[in-house]
């Protein structure tokens, strides 16, 4: 019997889907069996080429002049008809990543429908300031801005939260009027391939919105980044990867917007609720096998409610479901793939070596046939490390965290801000006074009080330190995808 052919995740340039070469393809793997699923077309130079091509073309041609109210208008039917398919987006999500289907309904598809609404709004609503100047002589001047789009942009995403984090870029790059060259991660390819063809559905102008499957190094991703027409880049991922990108683009002086990684601390003070406290920890510590940029991997924990803390911790850690995506009761998928468990095992190695306890984990799974091929690792915690260990210094990415106590209001903060990244942090207390002034003594982008998660969409969104560059989110995002020019008229 001849087997079937290949499910293909092809290319996406000038408004069509590109017949894929089966010469230059790669495997995309589901993460929770280990199986190839489908076969992605890795696009080569000159396709990239096109890509970037036809977007400036169809930037100069009339989308750049497009008005807002049909750009925002455009974005609002891209959000309903992902609404309508709904389900597709789920499966494709759950394909790619491995993560459970209850979080890809509640989280990663339904931020993207936010995503594209919020942006709508924020587009139609914004404005730009004006100043009317007094002259010598009794003249006046009228001074105001002109926000035009940036032009090009190369939206490159990584693969933890794939639909979400793209979106987030998309939805305001377009709501601003500007043309983009997708490069999702090789190991997430599917939502932004469905993406595109939604967004010709709604009636997108052909090369406003492109997708370009491949690899960083002499593939996809560097060609993408090293073209002259790129306008500018958005880039979430790790931060030596972001480095690259930035001393690629700094000879031809191009800007960036950089979410990059992060060892964040949650600092427990021995006021703090127990179980609110619990519940935040494990889903900080926990959500999305610990692979998101905002996970917690360092606990510090007031002394006199430490061992409190690390047993109701463990407690949770060891409840957590590991099983099939597809299954609701799941609540705890794989690491993405075999080479990214091969480093988060590296850690636990090291861990080990540095004389640290497992009060969780500290294992790889077994879960049966049809999942022990996956990547699958059991969620992880240690005590007995210090800052000065590898362990807790390095962002491992996975389902883990050091538990590490402390005396003093001022040691915890010591502690939290003895990091060379800076994305964000959680504070855990029932003294009001004490969260908003240790909150604003963290040395990070984003520090939440009592919560953990919780965004409003407006609110600016990056880093500091290892963890990024630049602001997205609200205004934020439309004044990196914009560029003003100033008009001033003698009145």
């Amino acid at each position: 019997m001849n087997s079937p052919p290949p499910l293909w995740i092809r290319n996406f340039v000038e408004g069509r889907f590109v017949e894929p070469d089966p010469d230059r393809s790669f495997p995309a793997v589901d993460p929770a069996t280990g199986s190839v699923i489908a076969r992605v077309h890795e696009a080569d130079r000159a396709l990239v080429d096109r890509a970037v091509t036809g977007a400036r073309r169809a930037l100069d041609t009339g989308w750049a002049q497009t008005p807002v109210r049909e750009r925002a208008a455009l974005l609002r039917r891209a959000a309903d008809r992902i609404q309508e398919r709904f389900e597709e987006f789920v499966a494709a999500e759950v394909a790619d990543t491995g993560k459970p289907v209850t979080q890809a309904r509640e989280l990663d598809v339904a931020r993207a429908l936010t995503n594209f609404r919020t942006f709508a709004d924020v587009v139609a609503a914004a404005g730009q300031e004006s100043f009317l100047t007094e002259l010598p002589g009794g003249r006046t001047a009228l001074n105001y801005a002109v926000r035009k789009p940036l032009g090009v942009v190369a939206v490159i995403v990584p693969w933890n939260l794939p639909l979400l984090l793209l979106t987030w870029k998309v939805a305001p790059a377009l709501a601003c009027g500007n043309a983009v060259v997708v490069k999702p991660s090789e190991e997430t390819p599917a939502t932004a391939t469905l993406l595109a063809e939604v967004l010709a559905e709604v009636g997108l102008p052909a090369g406003v919105y492109n997708v370009v499957h491949g690899f960083g190094p002499d593939s996809a991703g560097q060609y993408l980044v090293e073209h002259p027409s790129i306008d500018g880049v958005t880039f979430t991922g790790s931060s030596a990867t972001g480095a690259h990108v930035m001393k690629t683009v700094a000879p031809r002086v191009r800007p960036v917007s950089f979410e990059l990684g992060g060892k964040n601390a949650a600092l427990v003070f021995d006021d703090v609720d127990l179980d609110e406290a619990l519940d935040g920890l494990s889903r900080s510590v926990f959500t999305n096998t610990g692979q998101v940029c905002l996970c917690t991997e360092r606990v510090y924990i007031q002394r006199s409610i430490f061992d409190d803390i690390a047993a109701g911790l463990a407690e949770r850690a060891r409840a957590l479901r590991l099983g099939s995506p597809l299954d609701t009761e799941t609540t705890t998928g794989p690491l993405i793939s075999q080479a990214h468990r091969e480093k988060v095992l590296s850690y636990f190695e090291l861990a080990e070596q540095s004389g640290a306890s497992i009060i969780a984990g500290g294992r790889v799974p077994e879960l049966g046939p049809g999942l022990d091929d996956g990547s699958w690792i059991a969620p992880t915690l240690w005590t007995g490390l210090t800052n000065a260990d590898r362990v807790v210094r390095e962002e491992i990415f996975g389902p883990v965290a050091a538990l590490i106590p402390f005396d003093t209001e001022a040691e915890a903060i010591a502690l939290a801000n003895d990091t060379d990244y800076g994305l964000a942090a959680a504070v855990w207390t029932n003294d009001l006074r004490r969260g908003h002034r240790v909150a604003q003594s963290m040395r990070v982008g984003m520090a939440w009080v009592n919560t953990w998660f919780l965004r409003d969409l407006r609110s600016p969104f990056g880093g500091v330190g290892l963890s990024g560059i630049g602001r997205e989110g609200g205004e934020s995002s439309l004044h990196f995808y914009t560029e003003p020019t100033n008009v001033c008229v003698q009145l």
